[in-house]
């Protein structure tokens, strides 16, 4: 535990922590439904005020009044290199490494074909793409989907089974036969199903001492808790800007990029944005020097500006004061749950020890689905992972200690009165 509670939790106690949090005037900031307690910030952030304002501007007076002039006059042009040091501020990078555009998914595939051709060029006997099994899908897409392009012999997907430590990764790192056909290690931070959080410190640090490059996916870990890129030697990394950097639906993703790979890399999206001098209009690609080389085609610039803004709902927050307070809501959360008679049925999947996870957490339950669309019409918005997890997320920004309450009462009169067994609930949604 973060800090320590009394053996049974109580709503003054929770008031307390809400009056003592030092974060507590940052929920101001953000546009908040009445009656709902958003536990699905891990999926989609809430809208930050600014966010909103700024979004207004760009089409009432840049857009609208400005017209085309805004790419010189409102910075359209610098937007994704602006963005990007922002978040370079979050995730440990030292400026000139990150750069914000397209998704995670094409990101992705730019920095794995990326750290494959470095690889290839210098061994072509490292073909191998490692990581896990649950991993999050698109990842493992965009391996087969690089592997139809190269031929199954020049790229190939190995994937170790999940366990509940480090230890099947490690010990596969460290096969000399495995590692020396391994061109790349590709690991998600944080699981996005059970929340568990790998040590991306050790992991880089075992995997390039082997010879491999290491691509991390921070998708369910940028703004949630204090990200080391530099001081973990990181090579690549990819993110999105919608969940727990608050940008909005489809915000545009980013990409680092360690500044002493710049020079040597190729990466096959060649649009006109990533031209060393794209407005020469010059019939032959050539590669802008440093990050930029990682941009494609023309930025989305009312959704890059509203992620922005959004970021600087961050400016004057300490990284660390969020991760305490997320482990402290977690743990409120799970001692409340395990407070409910009624809730044993639940079976917690994030690991237990606080540096184990993120910010999160996921129950395992035979009707987790139903149990999450009955909490949402209750106003307890979470989500549901296949095949059975309930899966709720914890943003310090706006989520209150109180609010861990409702959410575990609501939840226990759910199970209790069997509300969830409704046919209605079972319906499913193309989002779940």
């Amino acid at each position: 535990m973060t800090n320590p509670s009394p053996a049974q939790i109580n709503l003054k106690y929770l008031q307390q922590l809400d009056q003592q949090d030092p974060l507590a005037k940052k929920r101001d900031e953000f546009i908040l439904p009445e009656n709902t307690v958003y536990l699905d910030g891990n999926s989609l952030g809430a809208m930050p005020k600014v966010a909103a304002e700024r979004s207004q501007h760009v089409l009432s007076q840049q857009w609208s009044q400005d017209l085309i002039k805004s790419w010189n006059s409102h910075g359209w042009i610098d937007l994704p290199a602006k963005v990007g040091e922002k978040i370079a501020q979050l995730t440990g990078a030292a400026a000139g490494q990150v750069i914000c555009c397209d998704s995670t998914s094409v990101n992705l595939f730019k920095v794995l074909s990326s750290a494959m051709l470095l690889q290839q060029a210098n061994n072509a006997e490292r073909t191998v793409v490692l990581s896990q099994a649950g991993n999050f899908p698109t990842d493992l897409y965009m391996v087969e989907g690089l592997a139809s392009l190269l031929g199954k012999q020049n790229c190939s997907l190995k994937l170790i089974d999940d366990s509940d430590n480090d230890l099947a990764l490690e010990q596969a790192i460290a096969d000399p036969e495995l590692a020396a056909m391994t061109a790349v290690l590709m690991l998600t931070q944080v699981d996005f199903r059970s929340g568990r959080l790998l040590n991306m410190h050790r992991l880089t640090a075992l995997a390039q001492a082997k010879g491999i490059i290491v691509i991390w996916d921070l998708a369910h870990s940028a703004g949630a808790l204090p990200i080391a890129l530099d001081a973990c030697n990181v090579d690549f990394a990819v993110g999105c800007g919608y969940k727990y950097f608050n940008g909005g639906p489809g915000a545009p993703a980013f990409i680092y990029a360690a500044q002493r790979h710049h020079h040597k890399l190729l990466q096959p999206l060649t649009g006109w944005m990533g031209h060393k001098s794209p407005f020469t209009f010059d019939k032959h690609y050539q590669k802008a020097q440093g990050i930029e080389q990682f941009l494609t085609g023309t930025p989305a610039i009312i959704s890059m500006s509203a992620l922005d803004a959004a970021l600087d709902v961050f400016n004057d927050v300490d990284m660390t004061l969020l991760r305490q307070k997320s482990l402290q809501l977690s743990n409120c959360f799970h001692q409340l749950v395990q407070q409910h008679e009624c809730l044993q049925s639940l079976q917690l999947l994030t690991p237990a020890n606080e540096a184990e996870r993120g910010s999160q957490l996921a129950y395992q339950h035979e009707d987790a689905y139903a149990l999450c669309q009955a909490l949402i019409k209750q106003g307890v918005i979470a989500d549901f992972r296949a095949p059975n997890i309930l899966r709720l997320g914890f943003t310090p920004l706006y989520l209150r200690f109180i609010d861990m309450w409702t959410s575990v009462e609501v939840l226990a009169d759910i199970v209790r009165s069997k509300e969830y067994i409704k046919a209605e609930y079972k319906l499913k949604h193309k989002v779940t």
